[in-house]
């Protein structure tokens, strides 16, 4: 799916320095709000929303998923709208999906130490997906396999499928955010 924003020029990427904090993120909120009143839903265009950290130093996977998490924590906590009501807000559900503006993002995130090569880039960035992009891809019959190519090219890349990644409604969609791979006794720290 990055290739095909990125062919399409459909990427909004901005800098916020620093990750998890309390200023950054209001200014990250409101330019979330932006992307998502100018996003077209009608449209079968993608578009991604790139936040960058470029003043973050590398950090162990572990170190950078809780950096994550708190970023999203901050975020929904400022958010004054309610849980998108088409996805769970259990962060250990099965139909999990990170909501902000009223609306369910796929996140993810990227960082110099990750250990899945298509998730490493220069500096900290976390990558917001609208779901509806996912459903307009179901909806065109297309979903199936833009995924299978993605996972080939994965594969390609690293010698194997990353093993975190699952199917909305498969599992909890948070275990996948990070792109650690995490243990079975994992606990989201969203709350």
């Amino acid at each position: 799916m990055a290739q095909t924003v990125f062919n399409q020029n459909n990427v909004l990427l901005y800098d916020y320095q620093h990750i998890a904090d309390e200023k950054k993120s209001k200014k990250l909120l409101e330019d979330l709000n932006e992307y998502v009143v100018n996003y077209n839903f009608h449209s079968k265009k993608m578009k991604s929303f790139i936040a960058v950290f470029s003043q973050e130093k590398p950090v162990s996977e572990k170190e950078f998923e809780h950096k994550l998490w708190k970023q999203l924590q901050l975020l929904s906590n400022l958010d004054k709208h309610d849980w998108d009501n088409t996805v769970n807000a259990d962060p250990n559900h099965k139909d999990f999906s990170y909501s902000l503006l009223g609306k369910s993002f796929y996140i993810v995130g990227m960082h110099p130490n990750s250990s899945r090569l298509a998730r490493k880039s220069p500096s900290f960035a976390l990558v917001f997906n609208l779901h509806v992009q996912f459903e307009k891809l179901r909806e065109m019959n297309i979903y199936t396999s833009i995924r299978n190519r993605i996972r080939k090219r994965d594969k390609q890349l690293q010698g194997s499928i990353n093993p975190m990644l699952e199917d909305f409604g498969e599992g909890s969609e948070a275990r996948q955010y990070s792109g650690r791979k995490v243990e079975e006794s994992w606990k989201c720290p969203f709350h």
